[in-house]
């Protein structure tokens, strides 16, 4: 039996999130990016796509630095990859901080106003894919971006394409439109991730000392050249998560624990583990935390 540590994707974030971190690692990351990222969790600040993904990755290293116990597998939704590559021990903090910051910083400019995303929440997914190629068009963008459940799809696109899907699905299932102002997880983002890749080709990235669990192929990626391109092209590629947790229970993980902020990964993974334990890192204790992984360490071995 295995355990696994999921990070969430932006729409988790939330002002003061950063406040309760060891000071270690909010120092660390100021350092590397060459500003107090104290000052980043503010709810005027995390308007900002930039704000939202270096405050995710700050909280989710921090935190996941504290539980003693090594995980057996990673996985992080969007953003959260980051995180999860550098608890792998595959891509350095310092490193994760300047490419992150870059990342929110294209999507934002490609995207300033206009765009988002959207959760279909009870619809199947061959309804909602029958609802994007009814509206999708050139002057009506709209994709699909993430299979999160077997019933819960997001979608991406401009703010009136993805209102006329809203519409359309009105008294099938909900449309919740999400604190997320660039449309993640399609061809929109083509470009800003080919810039992107441009800056990861300058960095070290070693093979993962933790299996690291893609959320685009759901599955473990161990080769660092596959792992850039991963890191690099995940904000335009459809977010398998649904798949990943899926992958994750069948290579044996019973141990899902997910880093703050937020359980949202947590009910979404309830459903496929029948057997096993999936808590949420944050209304938790830290010592049954440890005390869950190091369980699960003892099965494996």
């Amino acid at each position: 039996m295995s355990s696994l540590l999921v990070f969430p994707g932006q729409g988790a974030q939330r002002p003061g999130m950063l406040q309760q971190l060891p000071a270690s690692v909010l120092d660390e990351a100021s350092e590397a990016l060459a500003q107090d990222v104290r000052q980043l969790d503010s709810a005027q600040a995390l308007a900002s796509t930039r704000a939202v993904q270096l405050c995710l990755l700050i909280a989710g290293v921090a935190h996941a630095r504290q539980l003693q116990h090594t995980p057996d597998y990673v996985a992080g939704l969007s953003i959260g990859a980051y995180p999860a590559a550098v608890i792998a021990g595959a891509l350095g903090f310092a490193d994760a901080l300047r490419l992150v910051s870059l990342r929110g910083e294209l999507m934002q400019r490609a995207y300033p106003q206009g765009y988002g995303m959207t959760a279909l929440i009870g619809l199947e997914l061959s309804t909602v894919e029958n609802v994007l190629a009814e509206v999708q068009g050139p002057d009506s963008p709209v994709y699909l971006a993430n299979i999160n459940a077997d019933n819960q799809c997001v979608i991406a696109g401009s703010d009136a394409a993805m209102q006329r899907v809203a519409d359309r699905v009105k008294g099938q299932g909900v449309a919740k439109r999400l604190a997320v102002s660039v449309p993640s997880h399609c061809t929109l983002l083509d470009t800003p991730a080919q810039t992107l890749a441009e800056a990861f080709a300058k960095v070290t990235l070693k093979a993962p000392a933790i299996s690291y669990l893609s959320s685009t192929r759901a599955r473990p990626i161990r080769d660092p050249a596959q792992l850039r391109d991963d890191l690099a092209f995940n904000m335009c590629r459809v977010v398998d998560w649904r798949g990943t947790v899926q992958s994750a229970y069948e290579r044996g993980v019973r141990l899902q624990i997910e880093l703050p902020p937020g359980a949202v990964l947590t009910g979404l993974a309830r459903r496929v583990f029948e057997q096993g334990t999936v808590i949420a890192f944050e209304g938790a204790r830290l010592d049954t935390l440890q005390a869950l992984l190091e369980q699960e360490g003892r099965h494996h071995r």
